[in-house]
């Protein structure tokens, strides 16, 4: 029990480093180019402790699911006149209600140190600044699992022995009277035997012994195995049985009704043993670009799994491994990981520390998307401006003016109100129906 709380403390206090991180990436450029800071904080809620320091109010608060740093002059004032502020409707006096909290930021004296003022590159660098700060953890913490810790990977050396062939379609999994041998088992391979050459040609990766016994059913293969030192050198001839499709990323394959495809290959009953192998520096980026990648497609498709998660929560429906989860649901796996007795200790560091990289690659993405209230939608909102300025200095028009992004609030209040409900569900499936990956 002490390990599982260990492990979620863990991802507690690298999720509030990562956050306090992000913020910074803010921060520092909003400094650099004049805008004045009024508070620096990290969490939501009330506020536990709290410093001031150069005119920034720093601070920590209860609920550490966020942060936030308080930029003068967020929202331009209203073009126009003052009848504009008489109108009551709900979402006039919100955008209204924005524009007055904002101005309270300007301090008298210090109008030109407000955001809206900012260059258009100088405001899409500042909110840049959070989401690259968290890409920049993920590269560091994926080098230090990759090249420091290194990964668990398929080695040469054979890891067990199948004793019968069953085809991937087989409903049960155990052998019996008149199943036919396997072919490893039949020639004799042992686990822990290291296959040196097949046919004469040098094997140096479990690719290539899985890519010559599929392409080989029903020729003989002469294998030499190291065997304790020992050369020995048996002959055996791969079956020809169904296996499932497997994809680049070892995820099976659904067809278009979405059964599991499968296929006839070659088959020998044989599985690899797993070495832990450091990795070069090019290994790194590759690793988080396909993180990126993965997260990317959860949220272009998150509608959908949003409600397989409901369906799974009220029904009798599993979760989707690979689908979304809430902070509950990363702490509860950090307790599993850090609780697994049968692990190194190296090891469960190294999957807490892939954890949390994994969590960054999620901030980062998730902070892009062009929706207020996240850095994407400012960024949005200030590469629109760019190019509306443009667009009217192309036809000889006056400048038009920062954007009003003020009327969008109506919007970022609907969008933190999707982000909510959505963010409840997933914390209560990740209690009545966790994900568990042990």
């Amino acid at each position: 029990m002490l390990l599982y709380i260990v492990g979620i403390l863990v991802v507690v206090v690298g999720l509030v480093v990562s956050i306090a991180l992000h913020e910074l990436g803010h921060f520092v450029p909003a400094k650099i180019f004049g805008v004045r800071v009024g508070q620096f904080m990290v969490g939501f809620g009330r506020t536990i402790v709290s410093w001031r320091r150069g005119g920034t109010e720093y601070g920590f608060k209860w609920i550490p699911l966020g942060g936030y740093i308080s930029m003068a002059g967020m929202y331009p004032p209203a073009a126009g006149s003052a009848e504009r502020y008489a109108t009551t409707g709900f979402f006039q006096t919100l955008v209204q209600d924005a524009r007055s909290a904002s101005a309270d930021t300007i301090v008298e004296g210090e109008e030109h140190r407000t955001f809206y003022r900012l260059a258009v590159w100088k405001r899409i660098i500042i909110m840049l600044g959070g989401p690259l700060m968290n890409l920049v953890i993920a590269i560091v913490l994926y080098a230090v699992v990759l090249m420091g810790f290194g990964i668990a990977q398929p080695s040469t050396t054979i890891g067990s022995v199948n004793e019968c062939v069953l085809p991937a379609t087989s409903e049960r999994q155990e052998c019996a009277p008149g199943d036919p041998l396997a072919p490893g088992a039949e020639a004799g391979l042992l686990p822990g035997d290291r296959i040196v050459a097949i046919d004469g040609a040098p094997i140096d990766d479990w690719d290539a012994v899985l890519t010559t016994v599929r392409d080989a059913a029903g020729e003989p293969l002469a294998f030499t195995l190291d065997r304790g030192g020992s050369t020995v050198s048996t002959t055996l001839t791969p079956l020809l049985t169904e296996r499932y499709v497997i994809d680049d990323r070892g995820q099976l394959v659904e067809g278009p009704d979405g059964e599991l495809l499968t296929q006839q290959v070659g088959f020998i009953g044989i599985g690899a043993a797993l070495e832990t192998a450091q990795q070069p520096a090019s290994e790194v980026l590759p690793a988080v670009g396909d993180n990126i990648v993965r997260v990317g497609e959860i949220i272009l498709t998150l509608p959908q799994r949003m409600i397989d998660v409901a369906e799974a929560a009220f029904g009798p429906g599993e979760r989707d491994p690979n689908g979304p989860i809430s902070v509950v649901g990363v702490g509860r796996i950090a307790g599993e990981i850090a609780s697994i007795d049968t692990l190194p200790v190296v090891e469960r560091i190294s999957a807490l520390t892939g954890l949390l990289a994994s969590l960054n690659v999620a901030l980062f993405v998730f902070n892009l998307i062009p929706l207020l209230p996240l850095d994407g939608g400012h960024i949005a909102g200030a590469l629109f401006e760019g190019a509306r300025r443009r667009l009217w200095a192309l036809f000889g028009k006056p400048d038009p003016g920062p954007v009003d992004t003020a009327k969008l609030v109506p919007i970022t209040l609907a969008v933190v109100v999707v982000l909510g409900v959505m963010s409840a569900l997933l914390i209560y499936a990740d209690i009545v129906k966790p994900i568990s990956l042990f």
